[in-house]
C-alpha cells in the first residue's frame, strides 16, 4: 500500500482566527508540513469575494445592480467601469492581501519562537490571479480595460509582502482556478453573474503567459507554488474534470516557460475519482527535479479510507507525492476541520 510523504494546506481553513489555524495545523501536522498558511480568515474566507467591496470603493468604479448579493456579510455584486472613465486613470485602494499577510506573519513568528511552529517551516501566502478577480467581477470590454489596473495593484501587494517578510520564511502560492473554467469553455453563470470566457485570442497561450508573469514576480529565494483548481463554490466544481489531462498540459507548459523553478504544484482530485483513468495523464507530467507534487485527494466525507483508494490509483502513474484537499477548507462545515487535518496525518509520512 502506497504512502505519500508530506501534506499541503491549500490556503483557507475553517477557523475564526489565524492563531487557532496555525496552532492546530502545527499540532496535528507539524512534521508533515513545510509551510503553514494563516487560514485566510476574516473576509478572505470565501476566497476573492471580498475584493468586490474593495474595488467598489475606487473612484471610477461602481457596483452592478441596486440590491446586494450577500454571502454572509460580503456583497458579491459585480463591478463596472463607470461611463466615460478611462480605466488607466483608476487608482485602486489597498487590496488587503499585504496587510493580512504582514499581520499574520507577526503571529507566526511569535508562535515559532514559542516552539509551536517547528523550526524551518515557512509562512505561506496564497493569492488569486488577476484573471480570476477580473473574470468574477467584470463583464465585456471592462475586463480588457481593468486587467492591467488590477494586475498592477495585486503585484504591489505582493511587493509589500516581499519587503516585509524575510524571504527565507516565505512561500507564495498562486491560486489558478477560474483559468480552468476558461480552458474547459464552461458556459457557467455564477450566482453573482460572472462567466468564464477569455478576452484574448489564444486561450492557452494567454493563460500560460499570465502564469509565467506571475511566477516571475516571486524572487528565487522565496518558495513558489501553484494550486490548480476547478472551483469550490458550495464545495462543488464549476465543472467536473474528465481526467488530469488539462492540469498536466497547463503544468508542463508552465514548467517549460517559467523564469524560475516552482517549489510545488497542487492538483485537485474529485471525491468519486479513484479510477485509473483520472490519474493516467499524470504519467506525462514533465516534473522538474525537486518539485513537490501534492494531489488534492483528501475529502472530509470518506476520510482516510477514501484518500487511500485515490492514493493507490494515483500511485500507478506518479511516484513521490504528498496530499492535500482539493481546495481550501475555509467553507467546510463548522466542526469538520480537525477531522480533515487528521486525515492528512493518517495517510502521509513525515518529511
Amino acid at each position: 500500500m502506497a504512502q505519500p510523504q508530506g501534506a499541503l494546506l491549500v490556503g483557507s481553513v475553517n477557523y475564526n482566527d489565524a492563531e487557532t489555524t496555525i496552532r492546530t495545523a502545527a499540532n496535528i501536522l507539524g512534521d508533515r508540513l513545510k509551510r503553514i498558511p494563516d487560514g485566510e480568515v476574516g473576509d478572505r474566507y470565501h476566497w476573492l469575494i471580498f475584493q468586490a467591496g474593495i474595488l467598489g470603493q475606487a473612484e471610477g468604479l461602481g457596483r452592478v445592480g441596486d440590491e446586494p448579493i450577500w454571502i454572509r456579510h460580503l456583497d458579491a455584486r459585480g463591478v463596472r467601469i463607470e461611463d466615460g472613465v478611462d480605466a488607466a486613470s483608476i487608482v485602486l485602494p489597498p487590496l488587503g492581501y499585504a496587510a493580512a499577510a504582514i499581520e499574520s506573519y507577526e503571529l507566526f513568528k511569535k508562535l515559532r519562537a514559542e516552539g509551536v511552529v517547528p523550526a524551518g517551516v515557512r509562512f505561506q501566502v496564497s493569492l488569486p490571479t488577476p484573471v480570476a478577480v477580473v473574470s468574477v467581477f467584470f463583464q465585456g470590454d471592462d475586463r480588457i480595460a481593468i486587467e492591467p489596473v488590477y494586475r498592477e495593484a495585486l503585484y504591489k501587494e505582493l511587493a509589500e509582502i516581499l519587503e516585509a517578510i524575510p524571504h527565507e520564511d516565505l512561500s507564495i502560492q498562486w491560486d489558478v482556478a477560474v483559468e480552468f473554467g476558461i480552458i474547459e469553455s464552461v458556459d457557467y453563470d455564477s450566482e453573482f453573474g460572472s462567466q468564464f470566457t477569455a478576452w484574448w485570442d489564444n486561450v492557452w497561450a494567454g493563460l500560460i503567459e499570465r502564469a509565467v508573469d506571475q511566477a516571475a514576480q516571486v524572487p528565487a529565494d522565496v518558495e513558489l507554488g501553484f494550486h490548480l483548481c476547478y472551483g469550490d463554490a458550495n464545495e462543488e466544481h464549476f465543472i467536473q474534470p474528465k481526467d488530469t489531462a488539462n492540469l498536466v498540459r497547463f503544468a508542463n507548459a508552465l514548467f517549460a516557460a517559467t523564469p524560475r523553478p516552482l517549489t510545488w504544484l497542487h492538483l485537485p482530485v474529485p471525491i468519486e475519482r479513484d479510477d485509473e483513468a483520472y490519474f493516467a495523464p499524470l504519467a506525462s507530467l514533465e516534473r522538474p527535479e525537486g518539485l513537490e507534487l501534492y494531489l488534492g485527494l483528501v475529502h472530509r466525507e470518506d476520510g482516510a479510507a477514501g484518500a487511500q483508494r485515490r492514493i493507490d490509483a494515483a500511485s500507478k502513474f506518479v511516484s513521490e507525492f504528498g496530499v492535500g484537499t482539493e481546495c481550501g477548507i475555509g467553507r467546510a462545515p463548522e466542526g469538520s476541520t480537525e477531522g480533515i487535518l487528521r486525515t492528512h496525518a493518517d495517510v502521509v509520512s513525515a518529511w
